[in-house]
C-alpha cells in the first residue's frame, strides 16, 4: 500500500516552482509536507510571490492532491520573508521640475539593471505616472490588497488608475494618508525596491511616508535656476531633520540643444544644482538635459529609459550611481 506521505511528496515534486526554483520540493519552497488522519498539511515559503502567484500555486497543489490514496482533505499555508524592501523617495521643493518624468525613467532604468522595481505614484493630487508609463489599467484587488500593474518591466500603482481621468482629487490630509497607505501596502511581494514619486513640497504625504514607511534614502530633483534650488533646499532639510539619508541631487532640464542649429543654450541656467550639492554636502548624481525626445516620449507613455540611445544612457547612469549609494 502506498504511503500517503510518499504520495504527497511525489505530487509536490511534479509541480513547477513559480519562482523558478525547479520543482516545489527540490527548490526548497516546501517547509512542511505531511499526512495525518488522511489530512495533508503543506506549509510553503511564499517569499517573492505576489498574491496572484500564491493563489495559483494553492490551486495547483489542491488539484495535484485531489484523489491521491490516503488523502481526503488538505490544508495549505504560506509564509513569506518579512524583510523590508528599500524605499527610494523622489522629491522636489516645487512643481514643474520634471520629478515625475525622472521617477518613471529612473524606475525603468533600475529595472533594466536587473532590479525588481515597484513604482508608487504618491503625487495624490496630481498623479501623472499612468500617462508617463503608458498604462491606465485599473488594478485588481486580491486578499484586500491592490495588485500593481506591469508596464515597461516595472510594477506600478497610482491613484490616477483608481479615479476617472480629469477628476479633481479634493481630499483633506487624512484621506491623502489613507490613499497613500493603500498604494504603499499594495501587493509588492515580488519587488525588491520601491521608487516613490512624491508630490512637490514638504506636506502631509511626505510626512506620512517618512513616519510610517521610513525610506532608505531620498533623491531630490531640481532645475538649475535659483528659485528651484531654494525650494529644493527646503526638501533636503525636511529629509535631514527626519533622519532620512539624502542620496543625492539631480539637475533636470540642464541645457537645451537646438535640433536645427545644434547650439546648446541654458534657459534655466547651468550648474546650479551641482554647486548647491557641494554647499549642502550631498552627492551630485548628474544632469538630465531638456530635450524634445523626453517630452514627447513622456506624453506618449514610452519612457526613454526603456529604449536605447543617449538619453537612455543618462538615466542608466543615474540608476547605477543611485544603487552605489544606497543599500538596496
Amino acid at each position: 500500500m502506498t504511503d500517503p506521505n510518499d504520495a504527497l511528496r511525489q505530487a509536490l515534486a511534479r509541480l513547477d516552482d513559480p519562482g523558478g526554483r525547479a520543482d516545489l520540493l527540490s527548490g526548497g519552497r516546501v517547509q512542511v509536507a505531511r499526512v495525518k488522519d488522511a489530512v495533508a498539511t503543506v506549509l510553503l515559503d511564499a517569499t517573492g510571490l505576489g498574491a496572484a502567484a500564491r493563489a495559483e500555486l494553492e490551486r495547483g497543489i489542491r488539484a495535484a492532491l485531489a484523489g491521491l490514496p490516503g488523502i481526503t482533505d488538505s490544508r495549505i499555508a504560506m509564509s513569506a520573508d518579512k524583510r523590508e524592501r528599500p524605499i527610494i523617495a523622489i522629491g522636489s521643493g516645487k512643481g514643474g521640475v520634471g520629478k515625475s518624468t525622472l521617477s518613471a525613467n529612473l524606475a525603468v532604468a533600475l529595472g533594466r539593471l536587473g532590479r525588481k522595481v515597484g513604482l508608487v505614484d504618491a503625487d495624490i493630487y496630481g498623479p501623472s505616472q499612468p500617462r508617463i508609463m503608458g498604462n491606465h489599467d485599473r488594478p485588481e484587488m486580491h486578499d484586500q490588497q491592490i495588485v500593481p500593474v506591469q508596464t515597461h518591466g516595472v510594477k506600478m500603482l497610482s491613484i490616477g488608475q483608481l479615479i476617472e481621468p480629469g477628476t479633481a482629487v479634493a481630499w483633506r490630509g487624512p484621506m491623502t494618508g489613507s490613499a497613500l497607505g493603500n498604494l504603499m501596502d499594495g501587493d509588492w511581494a515580488d519587488c525588491d525596491l520601491l521608487v516613490v514619486d512624491l508630490p512637490p513640497g514638504t506636506g502631509d504625504v511626505q510626512m506620512t511616508l517618512i513616519q510610517k514607511w521610513k525610506p532608505a534614502g531620498a533623491v531630490i530633483v531640481s532645475t538649475p535656476q535659483d528659485l528651484a534650488l531654494i525650494d529644493a533646499t527646503r526638501a533636503i532639510d525636511l529629509f535631514r531633520k527626519m533622519n532620512v539619508p539624502v542620496i543625492g541631487l539631480i539637475e533636470n532640464m540642464s541645457g537645451y540643444r537646438c535640433p536645427h542649429c545644434g547650439e546648446t543654450s541654458d534657459p534655466f541656467g547651468a550648474g546650479g544644482a551641482e554647486a548647491a550639492a557641494r554647499v549642502l554636502d550631498i552627492p551630485f548624481l548628474g544632469r538630465v538635459p531638456l530635450t524634445m525626445a523626453i517630452r514627447e516620449t513622456s506624453d506618449a507613455g514610452e519612457p526613454l529609459a526603456a529604449g536605447e540611445g543617449h538619453e537612455a544612457d543618462i538615466f542608466r547612469g543615474l540608476a547605477q550611481r543611485l544603487l552605489e549609494r544606497v543599500k538596496a
